[in-house]
């Protein structure tokens, strides 16, 4: 798991993403953060990535599939930009 993959990834829905009621939508993904900014998440289906301080996360999520289909979402993501 690369982190900074995760980031980029936020950065992204942030950056290009519809903002509805507080979260950013593009395609399958959504993100948010916290009031101060210090807590960032990434949601997918049943999904939740938490971006914590200090370069710590969590997920939680009940589909073990759903982390899998996750993880690879947001490989192909990045991959599709560096190509780009």
């Amino acid at each position: 798991m690369n982190l900074s993959n995760h980031l980029y990834v936020f950065n992204q829905l942030t950056s290009h993403g519809e903002l509805k009621a507080g979260k950013y939508y593009l395609n399958e993904l959504t993100a948010w953060h916290d009031v101060d900014g210090y807590t960032c998440y990434l949601g997918y289906k049943d999904l939740t990535m938490s971006l914590l301080f200090h370069s710590r996360y969590f997920f939680d999520y009940s589909e073990k599939a759903t982390l899998a289909e996750f993880t690879e979402l947001i490989e192909n993501i990045v991959i599709e930009a560096k190509t780009a």
